[in-house]
């Protein structure tokens, strides 16, 4: 057996605790226009300039017009753990700047052929050129206030992660989406980006938010989105987020800040789509654009080395505030008046709160037969007035949608869609409360299920009693429904059960409030009255006042319109009279 070799502790040289430093910091291209940038923003630039070669392999250049540098600091600055941003243990927490790290300068310099060219403003420039962190030679030169870097041949002389590069367009592609999103967190700050010669970016300094994002991500799609602006508990939640009937299965753009800082979080997003709840099918995921506003020591942002990722203090009131400054939002949808690019008719009913409960007329959705059956009872506020109330006349074409005149236009309502949330809120709202009341069967229903849904009936029977099902086993692997839910006498309990005990066996619900959320509209889906179904007058105009009534009127729980509307100017023109 070999002698095992004494290894004593050694001081690594400089050049290489620069390169191991750059590992951390200097991953690719643009983890170096990163740290560049946001140095440049903290120093106060109105305009940052960045130009990239052969996807940042080449060249890296980036310039500002922030505050510069005299020649003292700039010679300070390429030492590692040098900077203007930390002067005690302290200032680690509540860091409110960007480019806090003392290693991004000397590190990038190690691993490229540098050049610095810096001005205060005050006298002569400094320009100061370095090779693998290696300081060539330094000398006055002229310059406006700001500071040039610019980084050539990166990795030149460590080939080994040179080599793990990826292409030229990949990483091109990778320097275009860290200015794009440095862009959309600094509207007052102008962005100008040219790879290989060619301008992709060029905005403004002091756009406001909407129009940054419109130039940076389209306005196809900044068009789709609602502004958010909500204060819950110490965050403050800013920023956009997609109406729910444009949101799609891919596609979805995403982007979180904490205090103007870019990052990344998996379940604060998923937090975000909990705020649609029934707004939008399942597998639908909105764009997003938030920006978390809260004390910088409530937040730490020194947890990764190329500051992709922060840890909250108390990450469940962030996670609560980002949800229900989403609800807020949608909420707003409705009371804002808009409907896609088309505002709500100016008739639909405005209604003062009331000062009680209001139950519904008794022969709401009369069934076939004459007897009657009530689908809305006593709930709380907000609820609306009595149908009575309603004045603009309401027809229905093909025993489906719901039609009637305003001063904007035709305003047709889906009746399905449209009850559909309506009973969504309405048994929502009874379930914050108590559990949904049940009617007892004379006759039991039996329902043959698979072995995997008899287990999700075992554990959710709780669930599916709060609903209103009560179940017994029946022998084997049937069940016996002595109890369902009574909306009226169209709803077909049977089947209703059977989806949502195989959305249980499919795993396709998530924890107990969405659980909770996805039976209900399940519930709804199968309790709403169906398209073909005729209405009287006096069910057409309760529809139209419960579903104006809802928090979000505009969508039923799978993210579908229930309201369109067919602008007057729409109709002249296809009428030739304009």
């Amino acid at each position: 057996m070999p002698a095992r070799t004494t290894r004593r502790i050694a001081i690594l040289p400089d050049a290489v605790a620069n390169q191991i430093a750059a590992g951390e910091v200097v991953e690719r291209p643009g983890s170096v226009v990163k740290e560049l940038v946001e140095n440049a923003i903290d120093a106060d630039a109105r305009h940052v300039r960045v130009a990239v070669e052969n996807g940042g392999k080449t060249l890296i250049e980036v310039a500002d017009d922030g505050i510069g540098m005299h020649r003292d600091d700039a010679m300070l600055a390429l030492d590692r753990h040098a900077t203007s941003k930390i002067r005690a243990t302290q200032d680690l927490v509540g860091i409110a700047t960007f480019g806090f790290r003392g290693e991004a300068l000397p590190a990038i310099a190690s691993v490229s052929r540098f050049t610095m060219l810096t001005a205060d403003g005050d006298g002569a420039g400094t320009e100061i050129t370095a090779a693998g962190g290696r300081i060539d030679q330094m000398r006055e030169a002229v310059r406006q206030r700001g500071t040039t870097i610019t980084a050539r041949a990166l990795f030149f002389n460590t080939p080994a992660r040179r080599k793990f590069l990826r292409s030229a367009a990949s990483e091109a592609r990778n320097v275009w989406d860290t200015v794009a999103t440095l862009a959309l967190a600094h509207p007052e700050v102008g962005f100008e980006l040219t790879l290989d010669g060619r301008e992709r970016l060029n905005v403004a300094a002091g756009q406001a938010p909407e129009e940054r994002l419109a130039a940076v991500w389209g306005r196809e799609l900044s068009r789709t989105l609602l502004a958010v602006d909500q204060a819950v508990g110490g965050v403050h939640v800013v920023g956009f987020t997609q109406r729910p009937a444009d949101a799609q299965p891919t596609g979805r753009r995403s982007q979180l800040f904490v205090n103007g800082r870019p990052f990344r979080d998996h379940f604060l997003v998923r937090a975000a789509e909990a705020g649609y709840r029934a707004a939008i099918h399942p597998g639908d995921r909105p764009s997003l654009f938030l920006d978390l506003r809260l004390d910088p020591g409530e937040v730490d942002v020194n947890v990764h080395p190329a500051k992709l990722e922060v840890r909250f203090r108390n990450r469940f009131a962030v996670e609560r505030a980002i949800e229900e400054a989403i609800r807020q939002a949608l909420g707003g949808l409705a009371s804002a008046a808009h409907l896609g690019d088309a505002p709500l008719p100016a008739t639909f009913p405005s209604w003062p709160p009331p000062t009680r409960a209001i139950e519904a007329p008794a022969d709401f959705f009369a069934s076939p037969d004459g007897a009657a059956s009530v689908a809305f009872t006593e709930r709380t506020a907000p609820a609306a007035p009595d149908a009575g109330e309603w004045s603009a006349p309401v027809l229905q074409l093909a025993d489906t949608y719901l039609c009637y005149d305003s001063p904007d236009g035709l305003v047709i309502v889906d009746q399905h869609s449209a009850h559909e949330r309506v009973l969504y809120e309405d048994v929502m709202t009874r379930l914050a409360r108590e559990g949904l009341p049940a009617q007892r069967l004379l006759l039991p229903i039996t329902v043959e299920l698979t072995d995997e849904e008899l287990d999700v009936v075992a554990e959710h029977g709780e669930a599916l009693q709060r609903i209103g099902f009560e179940v017994e086993a029946f022998g084997g692997r049937t069940v016996a429904i002595h109890g369902v839910p009574n909306p009226h006498l169209r709803f077909d309990a049977a089947n209703c059960f059977r989806d949502m005990v195989a959305d249980l066996a499919r795993g396709r619900f998530g924890g107990w409030s969405n659980r909770l959320e996805r039976f209900v509209a399940t519930y709804a889906c199968h309790a709403a009255v169906k398209a073909g179904q005729p209405l009287d007058d006096r069910s057409r105009r309760e529809l139209l006042v419960r579903l104006f009534a809802c928090q979000l009127p505009p969508h039923d729980v799978h993210g579908r319109s229930t309201i369109v509307q067919l602008p007057r100017e729409e109709l002249e023109r296809r009428f030739g009279r304009r």
